[in-house]
């Protein structure tokens, strides 16, 4: 085999507009397959983007022995339950973050992967695989800005409308889910390191009560990482990594643009270089890295106990929040 054959279960926005056009740019991915609870909005999808095959249930697709691997965008609460079932159902699982709504539930899909040691599995956090972040964690780690003290962070986007999945709770609704997770998760791949203690403040939205305002403080012992996530802010982000001689700015840290270069500045001393990377998609990127691995039968990128990590530092950030004190994910 040269390509892997990729089912998607969910029309979601973020696979039909984002993840699915970038696969099927890869090298080694063929998106064949996409499943609906409905069969006319699947056939709709199928159609626009020219994938062959196209079902009325999720069940359909996982039994289609013509599948490899599984694409997995539905919403927050769903991620977990049929991760497993396309476990169990032979085919590898590509996971979109966060794994779940509790690190309890992240932990059930960590156990049935281990179950099922021949198939990959891995949270789709595409953004650690642009050209951008391998090059600032080379960086860090090459010494390039001294000792790594601190990072700051921002994510924002305002959304206000209360049909939003994005502002429901109950599934998995909340800045800190949706985008939060982003702050958390570059803070533990810049350090490599799980954070020692956090402290959050926290604010809900009076009417929809998912958290909309959210900044917090990551203990790394050797250095810190402060962020702000907010889900009723003008749109904007940024990172900075700093160290004892110098430092690190990416200009779009998450949302990298398909279409045109990113950049980025390091500043060594007094110096500041500015770094510019060609067009790519991290979609197209992210796809093809976890095909090669089941194509070569090696580890993906980032493992799935990554994810539940990520999911319990979340958890004291909201407990922090809480409760006004310090907590230790």
């Amino acid at each position: 085999m040269s390509k892997i054959r990729w089912g998607i279960i969910s029309t979601a926005k973020i696979g039909t507009e984002k993840v699915i056009p970038a696969m099927q740019r890869g090298e080694f991915c063929s998106v064949d397959a996409i499943a609906s609870r409905n069969l006319e909005v699947a056939q709709r999808e199928a159609q626009a983007l020219g994938i062959e095959r196209a079902y009325g249930s999720y069940e359909e697709l996982l039994a289609d022995p013509n599948i490899d691997a599984i694409y997995n965008p539905l919403p927050n609460d769903l991620h977990v339950s049929w991760s497993i079932q396309a476990l169990e159902a032979g085919k590898h699982v590509l996971c979109e973050k966060p794994i779940g709504l509790t690190s309890v539930e992240g932990q059930e899909l960590v156990d049935a992967g281990r179950q099922h040691a021949n198939l990959k599995l891995m949270e789709a956090f595409m953004y650690r695989h642009h050209p951008q972040w391998v090059k600032a964690k080379q960086l860090v780690v090459e010494g390039q800005i001294g000792e790594l003290r601190t990072i700051q962070s921002f994510f924002s986007y305002f959304n206000v409308d209360p049909n939003n999945i994005r502002n429901i709770p109950e599934q998995g609704g909340g800045g800190l889910m949706d985008i939060g997770c982003y702050n958390i998760s570059l803070s533990r791949f810049i350090f490599g390191a799980e954070p020692q203690r956090v402290a959050g403040i926290v604010e809900y939205d009076p009417e929809m009560k998912t958290d909309r305002l959210a900044s917090g403080i990551l203990d790394f012992g050797r250095g810190t990482s402060t962020f702000t996530c907010s889900t009723q802010l003008t749109p904007y982000q940024r990172v900075n990594i700093y160290g004892t001689e110098g430092r690190v700015e990416i200009e779009i840290p998450f949302n990298a643009p398909p279409d045109k270069p990113c950049k980025m500045w390091h500043q060594r001393g007094t110096e500041i270089e500015e770094i510019s990377f060609d067009i790519c998609d991290q979609y197209t990127i992210q796809g093809d890295l976890f095909s090669q691995a089941i194509l070569n039968d090696t580890a993906v990128p980032t493992s799935i106990e990554d994810a539940v990590a990520n999911m319990k530092v979340i958890e004291a950030i909201v407990a922090s929040g809480k409760e006004n004190a310090w907590q230790t994910p």
